[in-house]
């Protein structure tokens, strides 16, 4: 075995590599609803493998690190900045009122337990949950004024007192929030009950509502119709057929035609008469649901072979920022248009007609790309697929915020600064910000920002676990089995305290707190907990802005830990 640890040794990309493949499948493993999540087994499986006494290059860490943060910062950054007007306000508040709950609940904790500086960073960013304040946490700490052994010390204890506080504040969370919480607010049966409600509330009545936006299947149908029975006793025009279904509150588009054995592409004045093939557009479940009338259905495969484009549309016009969803699909130029999804920081809302659309949501449009072209210039900036990234903004997005993070102000001869980490995720927030507003320029593809966020944060906590590896069972023994148990009392009390002072102070309804709490610490294991539970999209109305939020003023809270513990 000798001669293969030497090559672990002088070749450290392996063990880096190899560290973040097992990482990943460890983490994809699942006994019943139990699962470590790739975080928390990276972070393990590096320790194991760091006991070979490894030398890693510490710039590996820093640079999947910032990029880790710019993505973040990125993704979130239009939602970020909207919280500031309206009624993102409330929640922008409450984030940073349970922000500062959690950091609280963590100095109370070490200060009953005498925890050192180190053992409570490590505790507030397992037990909330608080993973990006990890690089925060250790650049502040270089930057005091202490020995090198002293700073070393609270470098080595934090990861090892995030090991062993992550998994529960992961899983814990989400299992509380899901079962315990609801239980809080007055049963889950009420809970659901109000949800109901709001769901109902958010329907204005005017047309046939969306059920789900699911993906699974394909939302929208295209069915070929052989025009007959009573409707078509006389010739009608496609006006008119479209009509007599908006007047059944039925969104359901002619979308071609073939008459008298001709393919025609239909205009509004365009005549259909008994015996030509229809081919008609709408969500699945409306012609499941509501069998057309017009005639039998057909098989005509050359009528069906036509472009039909699904397209993603990020809100930015001035004119559907602030317009509710109802009031979208009635306007002229959504002729045609259907809307299969949409979405606010990745997540799905509910497709109903009072819900608010603001800047930085994507509505997915289905239908002709003649008419989806129309729409999508009204309603904002078409992000058709592209495999390319903008590297001049990646690039200059990272070094200034690296920049702007390594400036300090020195109060009383302290260092004071962002540090590079708080500089590239506030980068990232502008840049992400900026690129809403001017869609033009700064395009960092989805699948391209999945491979930051996620493996730029599971290289750095790779990183971590190989270099902590040799002092980690040491640390282990000085911080002892009862830090777990210390661990779940922070993860709990928080989350407690933060339901209570969101719904009995803030008066958040049930579903928005529930919400608001996971998004307040970054949960996302828990909004999907909380949906699945509540059986409704609902919840996210209330995690989003939190969530955008959270990801800089909880990563900033970890600095009221290290002041005063």
């Amino acid at each position: 075995m000798d001669w293969i640890v030497d090559i672990l040794r002088h070749n450290p990309v392996i063990p880096i590599f190899l560290t973040l493949g097992i990482g990943f499948w460890l983490g994809r493993l699942k006994y019943k609803s139990f699962t470590l999540g790739p975080v928390a087994a990276t972070l393990l499986v590096g320790v194991i493998i760091g006991q070979l006494d490894l030398d890693i290059p510490q710039i590996v860490k820093t640079i999947f690190f910032m990029l880790f943060l710019f993505s973040i910062g990125y993704s979130v950054g239009p939602q970020f900045f909207r919280a500031f007007k309206g009624s993102g306000l409330k929640q922008l508040a409450f984030a940073l009122v349970g922000a500062l709950v959690c950091a609280g609940t963590v100095i109370l904790a070490a200060k009953l337990m005498g925890y050192d500086t180190g053992v409570a960073l490590g505790l507030f960013a397992g037990s909330q949950t608080a993973s990006a304040s990890l690089g925060l946490s250790a650049d502040t700490v270089r930057e005091l004024s202490m020995t090198s052994e002293a700073k070393q010390h609270i470098l080595d204890m934090i990861p090892t007192a995030y090991a062993v506080t992550y998994i529960f504040g992961t899983i814990g969370s989400a299992w509380f929030l899901s079962n315990i919480g609801p239980m809080l607010l007055g049963g889950m049966e009420k809970v659901k009950a109000e949800t109901d409600a709001i769901e109902k509330a958010m329907d204005d009545g005017t047309e046939k509502i969306d059920p789900s936006l699911t993906v699974a299947d394909t939302p929208v149908s295209y069915r070929v119709y052989r025009a007959g029975g009573d409707l078509f006793e006389k010739p009608h025009t496609v006006s008119e057929v479209e009509k007599y279904f908006a007047d059944r509150n039925e969104r359901i588009f002619v979308e071609r035609l073939r008459i008298r054995g001709k393919i025609v592409d239909p205009s509004p004045d365009t005549l259909i008469r008994s015996g030509d093939l229809v081919v008609l557009s709408a969500r699945s479940e409306v012609i499941v649901d509501e069998p057309v009338l017009i005639g039998n259905e057909v098989a005509d495969h050359e009528l069906l072979s036509f472009g039909a484009e699904n397209l993603p549309v990020t809100v930015a016009g001035k004119g559907v920022d602030g317009m509710t969803f109802g009031t979208l699909r009635r306007r002229p130029f959504m002729k045609g248009v259907l809307v299969s999804k949409i979405t606010r920081n990745n997540m799905n809302l509910p497709g109903r007609n009072n819900l608010v659309l603001g800047r930085g949501d994507v509505l997915t449009l289905s239908g002709s790309p003649r008419n989806v072209a129309i729409a999508a210039r009204e309603i904002g900036y078409a992000d058709r697929q592209s495999v390319s990234t903008d590297m001049v903004l990646l690039g200059f997005g990272v070094a200034l915020g690296c920049f702007i993070g390594a400036l300090a102000i020195h109060i009383g001869g302290v260092p004071v600064s962002l540090s590079t980490s708080g500089g590239v995720l506030l980068a990232g927030l502008f840049f992400g910000w900026l690129r809403n507003r001017r869609p033009t320029f700064g395009n960092i593809p989805g699948p391209v920002v999945w491979i930051f966020d996620n493996m730029g944060l599971n290289m750095f906590v790779a990183v971590v676990g190989l270099s902590s590896g040799p002092k980690f069972i040491a640390g282990l023994q000085e911080v002892g089995l009862p830090l777990f148990f210390v661990g779940i009392a922070a993860t709990l009390f928080a989350l407690t305290v933060n339901i209570f002072i969101a719904r009995k102070i803030f008066r958040f309804s049930a579903p928005e707190t529930l919400g608001c709490v996971a998004g307040a610490r970054c949960g996302v294991a828990s909004i999907g907990a909380i949906q699945d539970a509540l059986e409704s999209t609902v919840p996210v109305l209330g995690y989003t802005v939190t969530y955008a939020a959270a990801n800089l003023i909880l990563v900033f809270s970890s600095l009221l830990v290290l002041a005063f513990v």
